[in-house]
């Protein structure tokens, strides 16, 4: 039975999603300013993980995860850089994915993007006005916090907790902005109150129920978005559509450096870029998972280190048990020691799921497969492995490294699946894509190929592939 912590009740609850068989799941997305940083890779390699194991676990999980586009922080970079806002944004979208795909992470279902929902936008905001949530004043349009009775029922502040900026067009201090009139100079858009864009608040309320309906089964994010954004959102949505907006919310635990907060200002930022430079991606799991989701965790290079050393021990007893797997010296029928072997391991199987059960505890999943592994390696020093067992152990842990997406430089299925035959398929594909100028998509069967362990690159004389070894 899986249980997950729901930030709103503060509790570990069954699991049941509206639908049976079905996960309607939204995770707010970065805001497109700068290049994705530490903090970023630990959330969405979470969440990532957690979509695989409902897929695992038979659930159609319909994953939506935006990209804010347009915003204050991305308005004062552009003008930094002499550059457009909207420009910016969408060259940092790509980065953003390019980072993701880069670090293993599932491609969402839909990437929606603010700007090109501002319409329906505008309309839930009507809707809000004409229900008596929200009020214009000034070009500007706010929700009247004093409207929503369960106000703070997710990040359980009391009222001097939740002051938002003060503002002279506000009725309360708590209001928040949904519409922002226009300033000189910045983008904006038509709309029945003038000129201008979406507050932030707004969007992921907009975009999360016109793809996945009134109520989300999960809604993830960091843990810094409890209050406002996330608090925000209930107010808008169950204002707006009158129904429970998030049956059970998720949020990740902050990411230190060397037991500091992360800070520009401190010399301690560091991209995703920056650390994939250094250590491979599948390490980069390996630390991020091997801490609970919900925990902070601190990011050093002694960590990091570490991290690396456990993937290369993790790689070692697979290649061993790979190997033995193939061995054509057969020792005949099972003995005794080799039967409490296989045993042992269908206990290390449940033990490893009973932990992913447990409100996706990847830390304890991550340590049974290092007790399976000096098991096995200590196992294979003292007794001969029965061929048949060294392909079921083997099988084993790529069954986990499914999951958490790593093992990459293994195949996950045989020869006798005509693997050569699909890739090249997929090339020709590729090839016509190009051919009719349609390269978005050329590009992202390029970068989710990735994900499952195959390089496509493209040449003079068309695309070609080979494995990631």
């Amino acid at each position: 039975m899986l249980k997950i912590y729901n930030t709103m009740t503060r509790e570990k609850e069954e699991f049941k999603p509206l639908e049976e068989g079905v996960v309607r799941m939204y995770v707010c997305g970065p805001t497109t300013y700068d290049l994705c940083h530490i903090g970023h890779a630990r959330s969405y390699v979470a969440f990532d993980v957690i979509r695989r194991y409902l897929e695992y676990k038979g659930y159609h999980v319909i994953y939506v995860e935006n990209f804010t586009d347009i915003d204050d922080k991305i308005i004062k970079r552009a003008h930094e850089l002499g550059e457009d806002p909207l420009k910016l944004s969408e060259r940092f979208v790509e980065e953003a994915l390019k980072d993701f795909s880069a670090l293993g992470i599932k491609r969402a279902d839909v990437h929606p993007r603010v700007t090109k929902h501002i319409q329906d936008i505008i309309n839930m905001v009507k809707t809000l006005i004409d229900k008596g949530y929200a009020y214009e004043s000034g070009g500007d349009v706010y929700y009247d916090v004093s409207k929503f009775s369960d106000y703070g029922k997710l990040s359980h502040l009391n009222s001097d907790e939740m002051m938002q900026e003060p503002n002279d067009k506000k009725r309360n201090p708590q209001d928040f902005a949904l519409w922002k009139s226009a300033k000189p100079g910045e983008p904006s858009w038509d709309s029945p109150w003038g000129p201008g864009r979406p507050g932030w608040h707004i969007e992921c309320s907009v975009m999360s129920t016109k793809y996945l309906g009134p109520t989300l089964d999960i809604h993830g994010g960091g843990r810094d978005l409890i209050f406002p954004h996330h608090e925000n959102e209930i107010a808008q949505s169950e204002a707006a559509t009158g129904k429970k907006f998030v049956r059970y919310w998720m949020h990740n635990g902050f990411v230190t450096i060397n037991n500091e907060k992360m800070s520009k200002s401190l010399g301690n930022f560091f991209t995703i870029r920056e650390i994939l430079e250094k250590y491979d991606p599948e390490t980069v799991r390996l630390f991020l998972l091997s801490t609970h989701y919900r925990s902070e965790i601190n990011f050093s290079e002694k960590s990091m280190e570490e991290s690396k050393e456990k993937m290369r021990r993790l790689y070692n007893t697979l290649e061993r048990v790979r190997v033995a797997s193939q061995s054509n010296k057969e020792p005949g029928s099972m003995d005794a020691q080799n039967v409490e072997l296989m045993n042992r391991i269908s206990d290390y199987r449940k033990k490893f799921f009973d932990y992913m059960d447990d409100d996706f505890n990847t830390a304890g999943a991550i340590a049974v497969m290092f007790e399976m592994a000096r098991d096995v390696n200590k196992f294979m020093d003292d007794h001969q492995i029965y061929v048949g067992l060294a392909k079921k152990v083997f099988d084993q842990f790529m069954e986990f490294g499914r999951i958490l997406n790593i093992f990459w430089k293994y195949e996950r299925v045989s020869e006798s699946d005509d693997v050569p035959k699909l890739m090249d398929f997929i090339c020709k594909i590729r090839d016509e894509l190009r051919k009719k100028k349609i390269y978005e998509l050329s590009d992202k069967i390029r970068d989710d190929i990735k994900s499952v362990g195959f390089s496509i690159e493209d040449g003079q004389n068309g695309s070609t592939w080979k494995r990631n070894l």
